[in-house]
């Protein structure tokens, strides 16, 4: 897996084409419709995992600590449908928490995360924080990590 760690300005066409264009695929077709552009791009930095072949197989968003949470936060977590069972899922969170460490040392990281997700997110050394609530239609569950 190639990794691509960039801030939006820093972005290519044809990278910021495939990032929505999986977003797309995975956030409105699979799981509803809902606004995916929501204005928080421009102030994050976005992790895309590519194959051999230079497609895109994973993506995330890591936002800057203020913007939705006082702390850095992930979200728009994604792998591709003909790439999930593999690992690549938690390989790519794995990665975004390393950068996310990089970015912003000694900081925790929060998400929002789809409530079905809790033991994925749990695994990876997430805590959660609060009760369920619904956004976009489905349960999510506010997690916390804590960096060790």
């Amino acid at each position: 897996m190639r990794w691509q760690w960039q801030r939006f300005s820093e972005l290519g066409r044809d990278d910021l084409y495939d990032a929505l264009a999986l977003r797309c695929r995975v956030f409105i077709l699979e799981q509803g419709p809902y606004l995916d552009i929501d204005g928080v791009d421009r102030r994050a930095w976005h992790l895309l995992g590519r194959g051999e072949a230079g497609e895109l197989h994973a993506y995330l968003r890591a936002i800057d600590p203020g913007i939705k949470y006082a702390e850095p936060s992930i979200g728009r977590v994604i792998t591709a449908p003909e790439v999930r069972g593999s690992g690549l899922g938690r390989a790519l969170m794995i990665e975004g928490l390393q950068r996310c460490q990089a970015a912003w040392p000694g900081q925790g990281v929060r998400i929002s995360a789809q409530a079905r997700l809790q033991a994925f997110y749990g695994s990876l050394g997430f805590q959660a924080v609060g009760e369920p609530y619904p956004e976009d239609g489905i349960p999510h569950l506010e997690m916390f990590w804590s960096p060790r």
